[in-house]
C-alpha cells in the first residue's frame, strides 16, 4: 500500500457518467479525496458515500474533489449515485488496476481505505476501516484541515 509521504499513482479511470479522467487533471487545482469501497449500495458502503454526501458542504470549503472507487460497472456507479444523491465522482475499476496501484485490494473482501492527497500529489493521511465506514469523512475532514492550516503559516 502507499504510504504518507509518498506521490500519489497516477491513474486513468472511467466516471459514473463514462467519461475518462485522470489523477493528474487535478493535480495542482485540487486537493483530492480517494476512497475505495467494496461494492454498490450494500448496507457498509451506502452508509461511507451517505457520510460524504452529508459533509459536502464542509469538504468544498477545503478545495477538495472526492473520487469513490470500486470494482462496479459504470451504469452500477449511475444508480447508486442517482438513488443516494452523490455529490461527488464514482470511478469504475472493474479488473483492479487502480487499486492494485493503491495496494487496496484486500483479502476476501476489497479493501475500505481512504487517501487524502495534497494538490502536490502527495498522500499526505491513509485511513482504512472496513467497519467504520462512516469514519471515512471525518479522518478526510481533519487532514484537509490540517492542510489549509499549514497552506496559512506559508
Amino acid at each position: 500500500m502507499v504510504k504518507v509521504g509518498n506521490k500519489a499513482p497516477i491513474f486513468e479511470g472511467v466516471t459514473d457518467n463514462g467519461d475518462k479522467i485522470s489523477l493528474e487533471d487535478f493535480l495542482g487545482k485540487s486537493n483530492i479525496v480517494l476512497y475505495f469501497y467494496p461494492k454498490d449500495d450494500t448496507p457498509g458502503c451506502t452508509r461511507e458515500a451517505c457520510a460524504f454526501r452529508d459533509n459536502w458542504d464542509l469538504l468544498k470549503d477545503y478545495d477538495v474533489v472526492v473520487i469513490g472507487v470500486s470494482s462496479d460497472n459504470v451504469e452500477s456507479h449511475k444508480r447508486f449515485k442517482e438513488k443516494y444523491k452523490l455529490p461527488f465522482i464514482l470511478i469504475s475499476d472493474p479488473d483492479q488496476r487502480i487499486r492494485e496501484l493503491y495496494g487496496a485490494k484486500g483479502f476476501i473482501l476489497p479493501d475500505r481505505v481512504t487517501f487524502v492527497i495534497d494538490k502536490k500529489g502527495i498522500i499526505r493521511h491513509v485511513y482504512k476501516s472496513q467497519l467504520n465506514p462512516a469514519n471515512h469523512v471525518n479522518e478526510a475532514l481533519k487532514t484537509l484541515e490540517k492542510i489549509r492550516k499549514e497552506n496559512q503559516v506559508i
